[in-house]
């Protein structure tokens, strides 16, 4: 498998999480990434951290969005970043996590969450008017679609789940 820089950004530049992954291929959802229990990411320039559980990783093509999909024990089974559109360069795939996530919990419940930060950063980090409808409506076809686990919210993820055990 082919190694990969995943590295998500805020709006303006700043280095947010970034970490590893394996390139395990692609589909009609996007490109598929592994990132395994064990992988050392960092929040910036912090301290690193390391995720026990493995997370297939979606880059879809052209959506404005990011999903990990995480392997018990995990608390989260799919957590989903809004973001700008992944862009691959080199070995390396990068976008703007513009705050908003929907959370699909293991026992059902479904979550937005940072709707808080996503408000301060629009005055803090100037998110323009375009940017910020794109994000709300990401983020509401987001919990239509993980919460009905519309494809690929569903199954999808299992076959590229089962080729990293």
């Amino acid at each position: 498998m082919t190694d990969v820089r995943i590295v998500y950004r805020k709006y303006g530049g700043a280095l947010h999480w970034n970490h590893p992954g394996r390139l395990l291929g692609e589909d009609e959802h996007g490109v598929w990434v592994d990132v395994p229990g064990g992988t050392v990411a960092r929040k910036g320039d912090g301290p690193p951290i390391t995720w026990e559980a493995t997370a297939i990783m979606l880059f879809p093509r052209d959506a404005w969005w990011t999903a990990s999909f995480n392997s018990p024990p995990h608390r989260s089974e799919i957590y989903v970043d809004v973001t700008t559109v992944p862009e691959w360069r080199d070995g390396e795939v990068t976008m703007l996590d513009l705050d908003l996530d929907v959370i699909r919990m293991r026992d059902g419940r479904l979550i937005l969450d940072d709707e808080d930060e996503f408000a301060e950063h629009q005055a803090l980090l100037g998110y323009t008017p375009e940017l910020i409808t794109k994000a709300e409506a990401t983020a509401h076809w987001l919990m239509d679609a993980v919460g009905h686990r519309k494809e690929p919210f569903g199954s999808a993820h299992l076959e590229w789940l089962a080729m990293t055990s």
